[in-house]
């Protein structure tokens, strides 16, 4: 047997490897991503930490990788029926002033983010809501940057609207209406104050610069597969808020409803998964299972004691998750931070601060890189710079309302 201690730094060097990695987004002479960086290190752990007699150090949390999987087979239905093509393209087809029309993309992808995946509405609804503001004349940045950044402000209203909000419902047992109820100020607020930051900035520029833009593919909406999709959701969340079934198991049961069809196939259904997410969430829970069993989270509180840091206040958790979110992605920080979040409104904060925080740049979230990228396929490019521009005083001003309302709030949570 060897012996503890070679071990014990092993699993501490994968995970500085894998940490610093993902904060580099890239290895030296390596075409790996963050996913590939993570599977990497879980890898080398499961091999490795087997050979060091140290196999009883991973685990994996299947009721979060189910309670994720459901729902974007959930999120997968309501694309292939159509719907946000549906509802985009009647969104862009009211007579509606820029500023209506800009709160209208908000409230829709908000809404919709808060139910479903926020990274499918985004992937959706990009090339449509572009198309329809060449149609109405308007410049379609403004618009795509609503989307983008309310996709993820609304995605926090929710246990069931981003990753890290599944993860964190499931592992600290959290009441879906009562976390609801209490998201909802800070979330309302800040989709206000977007409205109102991007009105502001755009104030004399409504007007579309882009003669035309490419024709992107629609999929034609299927009443039947639309209806059906929203049954299923709307007995998911009567489940949630009225059942003592868990989560997960609902929502994997709702998936494999949703398989069932004779008309869309489940090859195009599970093309849609993300797999990519499904696996990072795999391997940081070999890599922080391993690195927290082998006592490393303690090592961290021991470090951040003697610097004046505890993340149990609610403060010090606050800052160290906008933070750290903003240097690996919030998954990634949820997941480190969660077994060490032990106040009262722990989850609250983590839920709220890690998504409110993925606006600030263009890598804070996938739903940007999302929008990014679609609004180049349709040859508007929107470089950091004018992301930055809307993202800074966004995340800036929903991170201050959201402090405040822990602060004076908390007390209802």
């Amino acid at each position: 047997m060897v012996d503890i201690s070679v071990a014990k730094g092993f699993i501490y060097i994968i995970f500085i490897i894998v940490y610093l990695g993902m904060v580099a987004g890239r290895l030296p002479r390596l075409a790996l991503d963050r996913t590939g960086i993570v599977l990497l290190g879980a890898i080398t752990l499961f091999v490795g930490v087997e050979k060091l007699g140290m196999a009883s150090l991973l685990d994996i949390d299947s009721s979060t990788i189910l309670l994720l999987f459901g729902f974007m087979v959930i999120s997968a239905q309501f694309r292939q029926s159509g719907f946000y093509t549906l509802v985009t393209q009647f969104a862009a087809s009211l007579p509606l002033s820029p500023l209506q029309f800009l709160a209208l993309v908000i409230i829709l992808s908000a809404t919709l983010s808060s139910l479903l995946s926020n990274d499918i509405v985004c992937l959706a609804m990009t090339p449509i809501l572009g198309q329809g503001c060449v149609k109405k004349k308007l410049y379609p940045l403004p618009f795509l940057l609503a989307l983008a950044c309310s996709s993820n402000i609304g995605s926090a209203l929710t246990l069931i609207g981003n990753p890290q909000n599944m993860l964190i419902g499931q592992q600290l047992h959290l009441s879906f209406s009562r976390y609801f109820l209490f998201s909802l100020v800070p979330v309302t607020l800040s989709l206000i104050a977007l409205w109102a930051i991007i009105a502001y900035i755009f104030r004399n520029n409504w007007h579309c610069h882009v003669e035309k833009m490419p024709t992107m593919p629609e999929i034609p909406f299927d009443l039947w597969q639309t209806a059906k999709g929203m049954g299923v959701l709307a007995g998911v969340v009567s489940l949630f808020l009225f059942s003592p079934f868990p989560r997960d198991m609902i929502a994997i049961g709702a998936a494999g409803i949703l398989l069932i069809s004779r008309t869309m196939t489940s090859q195009k259904m599970l093309a849609l998964i993300d797999w990519q997410l499904i696996l990072l969430f795999i391997g940081l829970f070999i890599v922080n299972g391993a690195f927290a069993r082998a006592g490393g989270l303690t090592s961290i509180e021991s470090i951040l004691h003697v610097m004046g840091i505890s993340i149990g206040k609610d403060f010090w958790l606050f800052t160290i998750t906008v933070v750290l979110s903003n240097l690996v992605s919030n998954v990634p920080a949820t997941m480190l931070l969660l077994p060490m979040a032990q106040g009262a409104l722990a989850g609250p904060i983590l839920a709220l601060s890690s998504t409110f925080a993925g606006n600030l740049i263009v890598v804070g979230s996938i739903a940007n890189i999302i929008v990014v990228n679609g609004a180049r396929n349709l040859g508007l490019f929107i470089s950091w710079e004018e992301h930055a521009r809307v993202g800074i005083p966004v995340t800036l001003t929903s991170l201050l309302i959201c402090w405040i309302w822990i602060k004076i709030g908390g007390w209802l949570w």
